[in-house]
């Protein structure tokens, strides 16, 4: 897969590759029923972004759908080789780390065919009832930066990842709270706390 790294870039902080991925399936509606989400071009632009700056490996955007692979490939080519790339190249710079993919399973074949081994499956959750044992975001941190195989961070669009998501966990991060019991972020601003509490250099 072009822009897959195989030559164990680091995630300041980490010892070895760490990506990420937002699953658009199988995520859950507001009953918790199982759904496919549609892409949104804010997600695609934003989490790249936020990847880029604290060093990631890649950034996958999983979508069974056909028709919205295409949308993210349209989004893409305009900033990697359209007029986006001539008027912000910095911004083609993010996005050309982004691979559009079908399946949860097919990021982790990605990433075992560049490295020789399977992610470690790192979970996000935003509501407590549903995490289960989570890890916090120290020792999370404490882990990549000793890590001697990639980590892979799932984050979940809709109403967040399915159980059946949730159920392969290897590690699942603490809920993201600010100063009370609020805590409905955007999945753009989840995965922004989420890098810089495991990758600021100055934590």
């Amino acid at each position: 897969m072009p822009g897959l790294t195989t030559e164990g870039e680091r995630s300041k902080g980490s010892s070895a590759p760490v990506y990420c991925a937002l699953i658009h399936h199988p995520v859950r509606d507001r009953a918790g029923d199982i759904i496919t989400s549609a892409v949104t071009n804010l997600d695609v632009h934003d989490i790249a972004r936020s990847a880029r700056t604290y060093g990631l490996a890649g950034y996958f955007v999983v979508s069974p759908i056909a028709a919205q692979q295409v949308v993210v490939e349209r989004i893409l080519s305009h900033w990697k080789t359209g007029a986006g790339a001539r008027r912000t190249p910095e911004r083609g710079d993010a996005l050309s780390r982004v691979h559009t993919i079908k399946s949860l399973e097919a990021v982790e074949e990605h990433i075992r065919a560049a490295h020789g081994v399977s992610p470690t499956l790192v979970i996000t959750e935003a509501r407590p009832e549903l995490a289960g044992t989570v890890v916090s975001f120290a020792e999370e941190r404490a882990r990549m930066s000793t890590a001697s195989v990639p980590s892979l961070i799932l984050f979940g669009t809709a109403h967040g990842l399915h159980p059946t998501v949730l159920a392969r966990a290897d590690r699942t991060l603490a809920p993201i709270f600010g100063s009370g019991p609020y805590n409905h972020l955007s999945v753009r601003a989840a995965a922004a706390i989420t890098f810089d509490r495991l990758f600021s250099p100055d934590r």
